[in-house]
């Protein structure tokens, strides 16, 4: 299988058990949670891939109880619940808060891994990723600009950016813009695979080349074939498994463990980091020569604090999501709740705005969303904002595009631009806008 988890949610034991040595023998990986806080200790350390498969009535609550926990804490992990036929109503109505499926029990080991299976598949070809958005900000049109001109190409890219910038959706878009769109885009948690697992993870392995290989597996490489094979973290891969790639990516050719023969590959590589590279290849912690195999191409994306005329037309967006995901009808937010969003710091970049704006609009329902349902304290950013004044030649644009985003608040623009009100009316009365907006 992969490096993916199903999280059980099962409180009998012995039917717990069951379904995770039903899992085992298919080659998944498993957790088990017989509680619901249990469950939601697990998933505060899972992985976006890993998976849930709940039973629908736990001890301390119900499959659907930690279903809109998960989705008000943004976590979009995929939600398999399992009933008995008695309640199958009440599993169709968990679909409504994005349950991918519901099993009743008596099918489950017929039913269970071929869904699992088919959920793993469709996120190998890409299909259940969540839309991406067309950001309009100068940085980004800067960075489409250098995604048009490499994609085509078969050059390897290294994204450089902090966590919860997006760096995945940007290995996305140089998949699609490619030659290589229609392909598998096979996606790599670097941090999550060991030196001993990586071998059989990338090449796959032959049936019993090792105690436990009962079967044959194909690796990353293989599932990648003719498409891209996305590599995040590499930062994080142990030294031995950076090795490994390294001589893979050099000779085209692989061999999978215990096999006598090498196979070549047709893949495309893009890597993503959150850390300086140079940095650690001075420090030991990684290989100069694979840095170079990797670098052939580099893209930085911003941290959402520097990229601030974003903030409101990703808030908008994740609020169409929200609103088909969750079944509400939220249609924007107040003035408070647009303050509160343009003057957070977002240490969680993209993520955690997706996050917040899900929570609030589960909260919200209908209407309008307030700074109370954001549940955000106003930070200011630790480092300039993309609005901060510098010159004489780009004031008049940046106090334009902060007004913009501000909705005409003066307040609020001076904030975004790090000045005070009285400098803010100042430099609008220098530059002829003083009647433009209206006093807020």
């Amino acid at each position: 299988m992969d490096k993916t988890k199903i999280i059980v949610v099962e409180d009998n034991i012995v039917y717990c058990e069951f379904v995770c040595n039903l899992l085992v023998r298919e080659g998944f990986r498993t957790v088990q949670a017989f509680h619901l806080s249990t469950a939601k200790k697990y998933l505060q350390q899972a992985a976006d891939g890993d998976i849930v498969v709940s039973d629908l009535r736990l001890p301390d609550g119900n499959g659907i109880d930690l279903l809109r926990w998960m989705r008000k804490e943004g976590r979009m992990q995929p939600f398999v619940i399992m009933t008995d036929y008695a309640e199958v109503h009440t599993a169709v109505e968990s679909m409504k808060l994005g349950s991918l499926d519901y099993i009743p029990k008596q099918l489950v080991e017929d039913k269970l891994v071929p869904l699992l299976r088919n959920i793993l598949k469709e996120r190998h070809t890409g299909r259940s990723r969540i839309p991406l958005f067309s950001r309009d900000g100068s940085a980004f049109r800067a960075i489409m600009k250098r995604i048009r001109l490499v994609a085509p190409t078969d050059m390897s890219v290294l994204i450089f950016g902090e966590n919860g910038t997006g760096k995945e959706h940007i290995a996305h878009l140089l998949h699609d813009k490619g030659k290589r769109a229609g392909k598998p885009f096979v996606a790599v948690d670097c941090g999550s695979l060991t030196k001993e697992l990586a071998p059989s993870a990338f090449f796959g392995h032959v049936r019993g080349a090792f105690t436990g290989a009962d079967s044959a597996k194909k690796g990353y490489f293989h599932e990648a074939e003719g498409g891209t094979l996305f590599l995040d973290e590499v930062g994080n891969l142990a030294p031995e498994t950076q090795q490994m790639l390294l001589r893979a990516i050099q000779e085209r050719r692989y061999r999978p463990i215990g096999d006598r023969t090498d196979k070549s590959f047709n893949v495309r590589i893009i890597a993503a980091t959150n850390e300086n590279l140079e940095k650690a290849v001075n420090e030991k912690r990684f290989r100069q020569d694979l840095l170079y195999r990797l670098h052939d191409f580099e893209i930085t994306v911003p941290p959402l604090r520097d990229c601030q005329e974003d903030i409101m037309p990703l808030a908008e967006f994740f609020r169409e999501i929200a609103n088909r995901e969750l079944e509400c009808d939220v249609i924007g937010f107040d003035g408070e709740a647009r303050k509160t969003l343009l003057t957070h710091a977002w240490p969680g970049n993209v993520r955690e705005l997706r996050q917040k704006i899900m929570g609030a609009v589960l909260q919200a329902q209908t209407g309008l969303v307030t700074k109370e349902h954001l549940e955000l304290a106003v930070t200011r950013a630790t480092s300039p904002v993309s609005f901060a004044l510098r010159n004489d030649a780009e004031d008049k644009e940046r106090v334009l595009r902060a007004l913009k985003q501000a909705n005409g608040n003066r307040k609020v623009a001076a904030e975004l631009l790090g000045i005070g009100r009285t400098t803010l009316y100042n430099k609008l009365e220098e530059y002829g806008l003083k009647y433009k907006f209206q006093q807020s």
